[in-house]
């Protein structure tokens, strides 16, 4: 359906991220994969959703230049949001370890943007979803590093992982967000293109 309705558009991901690759092919999107080494760093005073939105449009804007007419390119960018700060993916396991252990029987907030740029236009839509994990013992996060090595997700874990399933309590928004992208929201931006 989408597919059809967006012939005329060659879309292009820049994301290495294979939820993400594997999100635009279960829309039954037809894309390329481009890939730009960034450096993902933020000025430090922007917050929460400033900080996603900002990486999404840097990771863009290397594409400056280079978009045909007809190119449509997609950039995302996740962050786990928790005690006013983001949480990145780990440096290793016992930056794993800590930050599993801080989200320990709190609520923090998964914030994905994803820019949709063409070459002359961007536009940007973000997605906030609350995720509340129970309390986890030191031995079922010892358990989830060892089995699952989460260490390319932010936050340190994968909601659609063994610790999502025995973990999580709650969860207020789009669950597709947490994994990475909110697949209903591009849906309808990709949707409304003419």
């Amino acid at each position: 359906m989408l597919k059809k309705k967006l012939s005329k558009y060659k879309i292009i991901l820049a994301s290495g991220s294979p939820r993400r690759q594997q999100f635009l092919k279960d829309l039954d999107l037809d894309f390329e994969i481009r890939l730009k080494e960034i450096e993902e760093i933020y000025p430090t005073e922007l917050q929460a959703e400033e900080i996603t939105n900002f990486l999404v449009l840097l990771k863009a804007s290397a594409f400056e230049g280079q978009l045909q007419l007809n190119d449509l390119l997609i950039t995302s960018d996740t962050i786990v949001w928790h005690n006013n700060k983001a949480v990145g993916k780990p440096k290793d396991h016992q930056d794993a370890f800590e930050i599993l252990k801080s989200l320990s029987n709190t609520t923090h907030q998964v914030i994905t943007s994803v820019c949709f740029k063409t070459n002359s236009t961007s536009d940007v839509i973000t997605e906030v979803t609350k995720v509340t994990f129970n309390a986890l013992s030191d031995e079922v996060i010892l358990y989830y590093l060892e089995n699952y090595k989460p260490y390319d997700k932010a936050g340190a874990y994968g909601i659609q992982e063994w610790l999502g399933f025995v973990g999580v309590s709650k969860i207020e928004g789009s669950y597709a967000n947490v994994m990475g992208m909110p697949t209903d929201k591009v849906y309808e931006y990709l949707s409304k293109l003419s």
